[in-house]
C-alpha cells in the first residue's frame, strides 16, 4: 500500500532542459515511475533523440521546446499544451547553466545569462504551470537547486547567486500557492558527474579534492537523484512544502 504513494501512473511531468545530463536522467525516472514526459528544450534535434531513446523504452513522451527565458514563448507553449494535449500535473524546473570566471572579472552579458537561464526561467516557467495547476487545485513543482544554493566556491560566484535565489523562489511558491493544494520544493544536488561539470570531472587535482571534501568520497551519479525527485513529485510529498532536499554525499552535512 505504501508504495502506491510513489506511482505516477496517469500524472504528466514537464522536464526542463531534459535532452541530457541530469535533466534526462529525471525525466527517465519519472517515466519509469509511471508518469507520460513532457521533454522541453531549445534545441528541437537534440530533444527528438532524448524522446526517441525513451520511446524505445516503452514511455510515452511528447516533447515541447521553447526558450525557459522567454517569457511570451514559454506562456504560449504551455498554454497551448495544456489546451490541446492535457494537463502537465508535475513540472521539474531543470534548466540551468554556469560559466566561471574570477569575480573581478565576471563578464556582465555572462552574469545577465546566468540570471536569465538559472533563475528568471524558474519563475517564468513555474507560474505558466501553476495557473493551470491552481485551477485544478493540485500540482508539483520540483526546483533544481545546486550545493551552491548553500555553499560557495572560487569563480562561480553569480551562479551560487541564482541556486540561492532558486531555494527563496522555492518557498515563495509554496507560500503563495499551498493553499490551492500545489507542493513547491526544491532538489538540489551536490556534484554528479555530468556534461555540465565535464571540466570539473576531467581534472584530476579537482577530483581528489572533492573525494576528500565529501563524505562519500566520490562523484555522484545522476540515477542517484531520481528517488528523491520521484517522492518530491508523487503523493508520498503531500504535506512537504518549500523545502531544498541535499543529494549530496555529505558535503553541506561537513567541514
Amino acid at each position: 500500500m505504501s508504495l502506491e504513494l510513489f506511482n505516477l501512473a496517469g500524472k504528466r511531468a514537464l522536464v526542463t532542459g531534459s535532452s541530457q545530463g541530469i535533466g534526462f536522467a529525471l525525466a527517465q525516472g519519472l517515466a519509469e515511475a509511471g508518469a507520460k514526459l513532457v521533454l522541453n528544450g531549445r534545441d528541437k534535434s537534440k530533444l527528438e533523440q532524448a524522446a526517441n531513446t525513451l520511446s524505445t523504452e516503452g514511455h510515452g513522451v511528447d516533447v515541447l521546446p521553447f526558450d525557459v527565458t522567454m517569457s511570451a514563448d514559454v506562456r504560449a507553449a504551455i498554454d497551448g499544451y495544456e489546451a490541446e494535449t492535457g494537463p502537465i500535473d508535475i513540472l521539474v524546473n531543470n534548466a540551468g547553466m554556469q560559466h566561471r570566471a574570477p569575480l573581478e572579472d565576471f563578464p556582465q552579458e555572462a552574469f545577465e545569462q546566468l540570471l536569465q537561464t538559472n533563475i528568471a526561467s524558474v519563475f517564468h516557467v513555474g507560474q505558466a504551470c501553476a495557473r493551470h495547476m491552481i485551477q485544478r487545485g493540485k500540482g508539483k513543482i520540483v526546483n533544481i537547486a545546486s550545493v551552491q544554493t548553500a555553499l560557495a566556491r572560487p569563480g562561480i560566484a553569480p551562479y551560487t547567486a541564482t541556486k540561492g535565489a532558486v531555494a527563496n523562489l522555492t518557498k515563495g511558491m509554496a507560500t503563495d500557492w499551498a493553499q490551492y493544494g500545489l507542493q513547491c520544493n526544491a532538489l538540489a544536488p551536490g556534484y554528479f558527474d555530468t556534461p555540465l561539470n565535464a571540466a570539473l570531472v576531467s581534472d584530476p587535482e579537482f577530483s581528489a579534492w572533492l573525494a576528500k571534501r565529501t563524505p562519500a568520497g566520490r562523484w555522484g551519479n545522476v540515477a542517484e537523484l531520481v528517488g528523491t525527485c520521484i517522492f518530491l513529485s508523487s503523493d508520498a510529498a503531500s504535506f512537504v512544502n518549500g523545502t531544498t532536499v541535499f543529494v549530496d554525499g555529505g558535503i553541506t552535512a561537513s567541514l
